[in-house]
């Protein structure tokens, strides 16, 4: 299939190459043109404007928030602008629940189509097109698209008709993760603090009790006081709990736990924490007590 991808961060980057090894043709763009150079190798065409991005069946959007989302779709020769009628738009970024809404019924008002295909997976997962991919939209947009979506992931959830629905699953899910975060760094404080080895305790949990990967990625980078470099911004995890809350509070449903998150990274970017991997958060409890692997002594060792 002829896609454009657009945004080539840590995350987009691994999904762009795993179009191009499914053998799809590829046309990439990134605010930083350097950013294409090692998909121009593997045989992306790399486009100088959004609108050039955007002359295939279908373009993927990857990109870090609301404001850049708005700006690539939104803005002169963005992507409503330049989609060829009955295109798809796939949009793969982790945003708002209004904005997504917002979206949906511009698209419609443009006549291409719109779909949220969010996904679940750390950069080294994206670059061996393994995500786990949260989709929702319209089923005969979903079907065209399942080639692109089968390249970047391992699975497609499809969740509903509504694309918006994605996204709020994959908000949640980021609020599950930073919670399982919070709760290891508190763990580890608690058992590091009694003088029992970090690494030893990790086993045990992952042995007994919690055999899944997310406990033995972020339980290893806790036990190791390992927040560099970051493989998803801390400021990108405080931006998903603030839009995880805002949509709780349209729903009416009381997060306490989110609410604690959230004061959570405020604390991490007031000391600092705006070039670590969001796992720092699990740094904080070590470092309120007075431990030597917490968050100061990173934050330390990073200047240095």
């Amino acid at each position: 299939m002829k896609v454009g991808f657009i945004g080539l961060g840590r995350m987009g980057a691994g999904m762009a190459a795993s179009l191009l090894k499914a053998g799809h043709e590829v046309t990439v763009y990134n605010r930083t043109p350097s950013k294409a150079a090692a998909l121009a190798a593997r045989g992306a065409k790399v486009a100088v404007t959004v609108a050039d991005a955007c002359r295939g069946a279908a373009v993927m959007t990857m990109l870090a928030n609301d404001q850049a989302v708005e700006d690539v779709v939104f803005g002169d020769g963005g992507v409503l602008a330049s989609l060829p009628r009955g295109a798809i738009h796939i949009s793969s970024s982790t945003i708002s629940v209004d904005l997504a809404e917002r979206l949906t019924a511009a698209h419609l008002a443009h006549g291409v189509r719109f779909l949220s295909a969010p996904v679940f997976g750390r950069p080294e997962v994206a670059a061996a097109g393994q995500l786990a991919v949260a989709a929702a939209g319209a089923s005969e947009a979903l079907d065209e698209a399942a080639p692109l979506l089968d390249a970047v992931g391992r699975e497609t959830f499809i969740v509903s008709a509504t694309p918006a629905t994605a996204n709020l699953v994959k908000l949640s899910g980021n609020f599950l993760l930073a919670s399982v975060i919070e709760s290891l760094g508190e763990a580890m404080a608690l058992i590091g603090k009694a003088g029992i080895d970090r690494r030893r305790y990790l086993d045990i949990l992952t042995s007994a009790l919690f055999d899944i990967p997310v406990y033995k990625t972020y339980g290893g980078m806790i036990a190791d006081g390992k927040f560099e470099p970051a493989g998803f911004a801390a400021p990108l995890g405080q931006k998903d709990i603030r839009l995880t809350l805002a949509a709780a509070e349209h729903l009416d449903v009381p997060m306490p736990l989110a609410s604690l998150l959230r004061d959570r990274f405020l604390t991490l970017m007031a000391h600092g924490g705006e070039r670590l991997d969001w796992s720092a958060i699990g740094g904080l409890a070590a470092a309120d007590a007075g431990e030597p692997r917490g968050l100061a002594e990173t934050s330390a060792a990073g200047r240095a």
